[in-house]
Formats: structure tokens, sequence, C-alpha cells
């Protein structure tokens, strides 16, 4: 963490052996140049959870503020939640930098990943798939807002 409490995103990408060259922010398509994936992380804790090594509790555990946020401000997704298969999965997008929150900003509006990437520093978004009845929760990917 820097002095400020955000997670640097290029010691976050150094760490999974990750490039943290900069990407488009248009669309940001899946494989942008400094992105992180966790879909690995994301079957282990399945695997984990499916072999009856980790309860619903344990897996099922988002925070209020991260509920609230898939309510008002998430992006819906047509996959179905991989706990209780009963609903659709959304998308909380986060972006930590300079002059924001120490908690981060959450993104409510299209056109603002574009607006705080022309900002100056850099900056993280953090995408969180949600599970708005069961709670489950996990990190999708991270990439680096940088317009090219």
């Amino acid at each position: 963490m820097s002095p400020s409490g955000t997670p640097p995103a290029r010691e976050v990408a150094s760490l999974c052996g990750v490039s943290s060259r900069p990407g488009a922010v248009r669309g940001v398509p899946s494989g942008t140049p400094g992105e992180i994936d966790y879909r690995l992380a994301r079957a282990a804790r399945l695997a984990e959870f499916r072999s009856g090594n980790l309860t619903v509790l344990d897996v099922c555990d988002a925070q209020p503020e991260l509920l609230r946020n898939a309510e008002r401000a998430s992006k819906p997704t047509r996959r179905r939640c991989p706990v209780c298969t009963k609903r659709n999965l959304v998308i909380v997008t986060y972006v930590f930098g300079p002059r924001l929150p120490p908690s981060g900003r959450c993104i409510t509006a299209p056109g603002e990943l574009t607006e705080l990437s022309r900002r100056r520093g850099e900056h993280a978004a953090y995408e969180v798939e949600v599970c708005k009845g069961c709670r489950w929760n996990h990190l999708v990917r991270t990439y680096l807002l940088q317009v090219s």
C-alpha cells in the first residue's frame, strides 16, 4: 500500500508477473496490457467451496457497502452466480489513484473511466463480480487507466 492507502497497481502487476504497460480505456477489452485476470483464483475458490472445504458463509461475504454499490452502480452480466445459480452477476468497478478517497471511487456513470484516465497520475480499476442474492463476490480483474 502506498502512504495514501491506495493499492499501487504496478506493484500488484509485478507481483503477478504481468506487464504494466498502458492500455486503451474505451470499452477496456479483455487482454488489455497491464491487466491482471483473476479467473484462476476464482476457479480455485469455487473448487474449495464445492469440495466442502469452504462454507457458504466463507464465499458469500460481500460487505454492506459493496452490496449497496451492486444495487445502485453496477453493470449487469448474463453470467449466473456460481454459488446460488439463481441470479445473474453484476460488475462493480472501483478506481484507485491520486486525489481519490482511500477506499477508491465507485464508478457510477459510463464516461467516468475515460474522465479519470485523463487525470494526472496512475489510476487502477478493479472489477468485482457480485451476486445481489447470496452475496457471492470475487475480484474479476484489474487494469491501468491510461488513454492511448
